[in-house]
């Protein structure tokens, strides 16, 4: 062990996170020995901690004159004495890319234990590079590998907002610009190098946002004539479609006049390819949501809007009495639990219908938000199928004139594919009463969460939001 200081420089800076508390470390090196972790501060709130953690890898891309001292102090404010001085201490040892480290905080050994080391590395390298070259030979054509090849295609689209910060945060991570000479008028500071180096390892980068992240995949076939991109005498490319926004407004008026009103045009929002196996099943045919299912499936979901708004309507804030649930054409199908809910809670059911059938209006999955959406969902599953038997009794329906599928009316594969999970079902039976307090014993036990009435509007964690401003339709 060393019995001086060791110059140490600051790495990178990560978050360690128990039921209790976080920690801030700093992964700090020395050219004595090997890396190692220092802690910076503890707090008890997570997110505070990350965004610290955060801010000090901002600080270490970044120079004192440059650097911003106003966001520093702002989360400084927000943690308690103790880690708002150890924030602070950690952002002028950041900025200066140094980290003071005391006697035996950091291991020292003698310069041939270190080779040594180095030697055992060396030889584990190429152990494994052996039975890598064993397994898959890097020189190796499509024909020659027993086992399946997939390629995958990504596209990334970054905007660079901090051009400065960008290149400090890459070249503390390696990056050198390509020389002058090879650089065009458009990109001397090559920040396209600078983001392509970035963006190996880090999902996050700091000094750009990432606008576009998409994959394109598919299994390579020598009967197809496909080869791996190494043998190609093809180049590589990928189709990944017209984007999504633009979709979602152009499809604004992606509907057709009929004698039956305007009606989405779902044979363009929904363009089913055709399976290409012989009517056989194989993995690459993916399960599609045809125009004809969607049609359905929006005739049943406008359908119960519809019948739900008149519902609430009448009801008031009246609960659903058990004498008068055949009066209603929605709440009364309703979990027991929901019929002393209010006139309120009742019109936002009618919305969950309504943003649901606004999903497939803009040629979207109908994937549920909330729970309230999962429940209407699945009645309108339910319902869907009845309405085929009044359309094959009308010719006249805009229905025959959507293109006919394999796909077509596949409701189960609605349920297994639309749905995270179908806990909210769990609602209907006697023998899971109780099961939506998120204290009780079994809720807690199989994870459910809060499945009581109030909290079925409550966004899941993993999906976009609705906009809560968004109104109601009548």
């Amino acid at each position: 062990m060393p019995d001086r200081q060791i110059a140490a420089v600051p790495q990178k800076f990560l978050c360690e996170h128990t039921p209790s508390k976080s920690r801030v470390m700093a992964l700090v090196s020395h050219s004595a020995g090997p890396a190692s972790l220092q802690a910076v501060l503890t707090c008890r709130d997570s997110e505070l901690a990350h965004h610290a953690a955060q801010l000090l890898c901002r600080a270490l891309a970044s120079s004192p004159k440059a650097w911003k001292a106003e966001a520093a102090e702002e989360l400084c404010g927000q943690l308690p004495d103790a880690p708002a001085a150890s924030l602070r201490q950690a952002v002028t040892y950041a900025l200066a890319r140094a980290w003071p480290t005391d006697a035996g905080s950091l291991i020292a050994w003698p310069r041939q234990f270190e080779e040594a080391e180095l030697h055992e590395e060396d030889e584990a390298d190429d152990l494994e590079l052996q039975e890598q070259e064993t397994r898959t030979p890097h020189d190796a054509r499509l024909r020659d590998l027993p086992g399946p090849v997939v390629q995958i295609t990504t596209l990334r689209e970054y905007h660079v907002h901090d051009r400065e910060l960008l290149v400090k945060t890459a070249t503390a991570q390696g990056w050198t610009p390509l020389p002058a000479e090879e650089l065009d008028g458009d990109d001397p500071h090559d920040i396209v190098g600078a983001v392509m180096w970035l963006s190996r390892h880090d999902e996050v980068i700091d000094g750009a946002d990432n606008v576009t992240d998409q994959s394109a995949g598919h299994q390579l076939r020598v009967e197809d004539g496909d080869e791996v991109a190494d043998w190609s005498a093809e180049p590589v490319t990928a189709q990944f479609g017209t984007g999504w926004r633009l979709s979602a407004q152009d499809t604004d008026k992606r509907s057709i006049s009929t004698e039956w009103g305007d009606t989405p045009d779902f044979a363009t929002l929904f363009q089913a390819t055709e399976h290409d196996c012989d009517g056989e099943e194989c993995e690459d045919c993916g399960w599609q949501l045809t125009p004809r299912t969607a049609d359905l499936l929006y005739t049943a979901l406008t359908v119960l809007a519809d019948q739900a708004y008149d519902d609430a309507e009448t009801l008031g804030d009246q609960p659903v009495t058990a004498e008068e649930k055949g009066e209603w054409e929605l709440f009364a199908r309703l979990p027991k639990l929901t019929h002393g809910c209010d006139m309120q809670w009742r019109r936002r059911m009618a919305r969950a219908l309504d943003d649901l059938a606004d999903d497939l209006e803009h040629g979207h999955w109908p994937e549920p938000t909330c729970t309230a959406e999962e429940l209407v969902l699945h009645l309108a599953l339910r319902e869907a199928p009845s309405y085929l038997d009044d359309i094959k009794d009308n010719d006249g329906s805009p229905h025959h004139k959507l293109p006919v599928h394999d796909d077509d009316y596949d409701f189960d594969a609605c349920k297994d594919l639309l749905f995270q999970d179908h806990d909210v079902l769990m609602l209907y039976s006697p023998r899971f009463d109780g099961i939506e307090d998120p204290d009780g014993d079994v809720n807690r036990q199989l994870g459910i969460g809060d499945l009581r009435p109030a909290a079925w509007f409550e966004p899941f964690d993993n999906v976009e939001a609705r906009d809560p401003h968004r109104g109601f339709r009548h």
